[in-house]
């Protein structure tokens, strides 16, 4: 019980603290609302499981190992990223996202843009393009994981879903919150404002991840 509470209290610090993640859930709750945001969160918890799931068969530590292969995911994901910042820096910069909130805005978000499968692929391919989450996963889920062999690998693969569970719960939520303050969101000066500054932490995201050097 004491590896539990020791594992939940990291898992929560690691998944409070924004990230990609949190950036990409943002843009797509003030594109497609909160079903978009939540579909992202889905997309990202996917990822997250994938991650466990080859942690826990020791497929990530080879990834880690291997700087071909981290460089691979490395740049693949830095390069989805970017996109997605610079793409949200156009629209804001040519006014889109004012245009498509004022074409139309449910109760549920601020806006329907964004299709909730386009929003789900998203979460997915940002976490899965971050081969941080490789390496986080490869060196926290073998402290908390009793027991050798078969045990172990059920272990770790539980641990990792727990972790799933908490980040889509919590983007889940972030997602909400951002889609409550819709009404503020949908004026098209103060959504600008946000495309600008989301495609700017996106991009840098990209860049630091596209610079950054697999652990030793």
């Amino acid at each position: 019980m004491g590896d539990l509470l020791a594992f939940l209290g990291v898992a929560l610090l690691v998944i409070v603290t924004p990230g990609p993640d949190t950036a990409v859930t943002i843009r797509s709750t003030l594109l497609g609302g909160r079903t978009a945001g939540v579909m992202t969160a889905f997309g990202v918890a996917t990822g997250q499981a994938c991650w466990s799931l080859a942690a826990s068969a020791g497929v990530t530590a080879l990834i880690v190992s291997s700087e071909p292969a981290f460089l691979a995911v490395r740049l693949a994901g830095a390069a989805y990223l970017a996109y997605l910042g610079a793409h949200a820096l156009w629209s804001a910069w040519r006014g889109d996202g004012g245009a498509h909130a004022a074409a139309g805005a449910d109760a549920a978000g601020v806006g329907g843009a964004l299709a909730p499968r386009v929003a789900y692929r998203q979460g997915l391919v940002s976490d899965l393009g971050n081969p941080k989450m490789a390496a986080f996963f490869t060196s926290l889920l073998p402290q908390f994981a009793p027991g050798g062999g078969g045990s172990s690998f059920w272990a770790m693969l539980a641990l990792g879903l727990v972790f799933c569970l908490l980040t889509w719960t919590w983007l889940a939520l972030y997602a909400s919150a951002v889609a409550r303050m819709h009404a503020v969101l949908r004026r098209p000066r103060v959504r600008r404002t946000v495309e600008a500054v989301t495609g700017t932490v996106l991009v840098a995201l990209g860049l630091r991840l596209a610079t950054e050097h697999a652990p030793r």
